[in-house]
């Protein structure tokens, strides 16, 4: 009888672990629900919206970047091609785009939640065309439906940064001042009229908000990519059972 007391627990602790190993089988193997998918779908891109602006928002995050690092306007071609021309130019060309991605890799500290606040707003609907889309697909859904709404919120912060001083009292607009302004002297006497050169007129705050938010797009369609093939990016279990189906 006592033996029979002390084996009863174990039987049923063994029946029980058996039974949710049972339960845990059919959850995973479970076709997903629509609110699975929704809720997959936001994970993945608040996991890569996190990461990508966490690895621009760092120091060379944009600048040591080949693929994101933001260089002059095309309007400032001709500037690049006669830095020579102007006294000190090449450096001050250095500087300012040293300094204008600085400003970038400052503001994209604070894109996470900018993001996550168009994330939540994804419907049904979207999460399913997502689900079976292209390897960016929600990417390119998040650009398309959000891009004017991040470009009003990023801005100010990119407006900010460029009136930052950065170093010995210089911000990027005054750099930006500095070269256009020995530029656009000499493209307007006489002798720069008759070599025809043009003056550079650019608006730099809105020129650098759009390179910054499609560099961001761009590391963001890299860790959609990741998480959709490799198993391993896959961080939670919801992440696990939407993209492993």
């Amino acid at each position: 009888m006592k033996r029979l007391i002390y084996i009863l627990p174990i039987i049923v602790l063994t029946a029980c672990a058996e039974l949710t190993a049972v339960i845990d089988t059919y959850n995973a193997s479970a076709p997903l629900t629509e609110a699975d998918v929704a809720t997959g779908l936001r994970e993945a891109l608040r996991v890569g919206t996190d990461s990508a602006s966490a690895r621009l928002g760092h120091m060379n995050g944009y600048y040591g970047d080949e693929m994101v690092k933001i260089l002059l306007p095309e309007e400032a071609d001709i500037i690049v091609k006669n830095a020579s021309k102007i006294p000190g130019g090449d450096k001050v060309i250095e500087d300012v785009i040293l300094h204008i991605n600085r400003a970038a890799e400052d503001a994209a500290k604070d894109a996470g939640p900018v993001f996550w606040g168009a994330i939540r707003k994804m419907t049904i609907t979207d999460a399913f065309t997502i689900l079976n889309g292209d390897s960016d697909a929600a990417t390119k859904y998040l650009k398309s439906s959000t891009y004017d709404e991040l470009f009003k919120l990023y801005n100010p912060k990119i407006q900010a940064s460029l009136d930052k001083e950065i170093a010995a009292g210089i911000s990027p607009n005054m750099s930006w001042e500095t070269l256009t302004g020995k530029w656009n002297k000499i493209a307007d006497n006489p002798l720069g009229q008759m070599a025809g050169l043009n003056t550079v007129n650019v608006d730099l705050d809105a020129y650098l908000t759009e390179q910054a938010l499609n560099g961001l797009f761009i590391k963001i369609a890299e860790e959609e990519a990741h998480i959709r093939k490799d198993p391993m990016a896959r961080v939670n279990d919801i992440l696990k059972r939407v993209f492993g189906s």
